[in-house]
């Protein structure tokens, strides 16, 4: 294999934006940090290539020349499988399908000489946690080790059998069926979390039916944290009892946000639980909120996977969140790329811009010009916001005057006016 496979293109903007900025030295080049107790291997039937991903990754890293080889050292231990091109056919993405659902404790990254929307969703709906296209950079792929190695958890002790290709009709419901609002964000840190809580208390002050929050960050969710709630019921319980999930079993799995009346579906508490929950529950789930509210907000990770693939295929509108640095940038150009391979339709996708005051020699018009979206919300930096989060309490309480919750008031009037569209129609 050439070595080009793995170069950087070293243009991710259509034209540059920020400060020059000086010539690395190498002491800043990245180098492999997985987290503790993790191991990373390559999974590679070709040599070469497999010391090609050994060099980007920078470590003493041990190889192996197919799946089989693989599976056969499995301990238990949480493992980072890197799997190189030679891994991308149907067969062997079978294979890994077949690993992955055996061995809670691996996780995988695929890299791809040709990156198809059908190769994308082959790979996500197989259980890889990420896929990376050609060429890529040393620190693309080492953050992909680092978010895959940090979800990693020990194998759950339990096992639920969930019938989940069945949907329910014994719901009440006014007849209308509610919007279902999907947060999303290729960059942690963007501000998802924040986003979706205060939208989702804005809108249910506002609306006369009930209005849900689902935490779909199975792993690490936030948002009964964010919003200071204990709750007795997470969606795990929801997918146990996915046989009889009517309206009274889900309100009484909801926890309620007392001062606004959101409804709140809280992710596990446990990370290792995320292993039990899937696209198709999740969907069951998201499909029995809406018959009886009038919206349905969906946090999410920051990354692909068949859970976040199916929200943002079912839901009306998907905010997708970036912040003013490059990196989000760049991360939330790819994730618009992906989204544009996986035929996305481009009108349900908004973006928000957070901090978008910020002084950091970057404009609103320069990040539009490089995603080639315009924005549909600016929220301004304020230090309310860090406040109302250490405070657990949405900003729009804590700081009703501020410039970011006025701008979070504007973002749910234009779901409020879809909503009254919707029942003058």
């Amino acid at each position: 294999m050439s070595s080009s496979f793995f170069e950087d293109d070293g243009n991710w903007f259509d034209e540059p934006f920020g400060s020059e900025e000086s010539e690395p030295s190498a002491s800043d080049a990245p180098s492999l940090s997985a987290p503790e107790g993790v191991t990373v291997v390559v999974v590679d039937a070709d040599g070469a290539t497999q010391a090609e991903i050994v060099n980007q990754l920078g470590g003493n890293i041990a190889t192996f020349g197919s799946l089989p080889e693989l599976a056969a050292r499995l301990t238990g231990a949480p493992v980072v499988a890197v799997l190189g091109p030679s891994i991308s056919d149907d067969a062997s993405l079978s294979a890994a399908s077949h690993m992955l659902q055996t061995h809670h404790e691996l996780g995988t990254i695929l890299i791809a000489q040709e990156l198809s929307t059908s190769l994308l969703q082959l790979a996500l709906r197989s259980g890889v946690k990420d896929v990376l296209a050609a060429p890529i950079d040393n620190l693309q792929l080492l953050e992909a080790v680092d978010r895959v190695g940090s979800s990693l958890a020990p194998v759950p002790t339990t096992n639920h059998t969930v019938g989940s290709d069945e949907l329910y009709d014994e719901f009440g419901s006014s007849g209308e069926t509610g919007q279902v609002i999907t947060v999303f964000s290729t960059k942690g840190g963007a501000g998802k979390s924040m986003l979706a809580s205060n939208l989702g208390v804005v809108l249910a002050q506002r609306s006369d039916r009930p209005v849900a929050l689902v935490d779909a960050d199975l792993q690490f969710g936030d948002i009964a944290v964010m919003l200071k709630l204990a709750p007795a019921h997470t969606l795990v319980d929801a997918v146990a009892n996915a046989d009889r999930l009517d309206e009274p079993m889900l309100r009484s799995l909801l926890t309620t946000h007392e001062p606004s009346g959101l409804l709140v579906m809280p992710a596990p508490l446990e990370p290792a639980f995320a292993d039990q929950i899937g696209a198709a529950e999740m969907i069951q789930i998201i499909e029995g909120l809406r018959r009886f509210c009038s919206h349905v907000i969906i946090d999410t990770p920051a990354y692909f996977n068949d859970v976040v693939l199916g929200m943002i295929e079912m839901s009306d509108d998907v905010l997708l969140i970036a912040g003013m640095d490059i990196p989000n940038i760049k991360n939330v150009k790819i994730g618009l790329q992906t989204l544009r391979l996986l035929n996305t339709p481009m009108e349900k996708i908004r973006l928000v811009l957070n901090r978008a005051n910020s002084k950091v020699k970057l404009d609103v018009s320069e990040v539009e010009r490089t995603l080639q979206v315009s924005a549909d919300s600016l929220l301004p930096s304020d230090v309310v916001v860090p406040q109302s989060i250490n405070k657990g309490i949405p900003v729009v309480h804590a700081s009703p005057r501020s410039g970011v919750a006025r701008a979070l008031e504007e973002l749910a009037n234009d779901f409020i006016s879809v909503e009254g569209n919707r029942k003058r129609k």
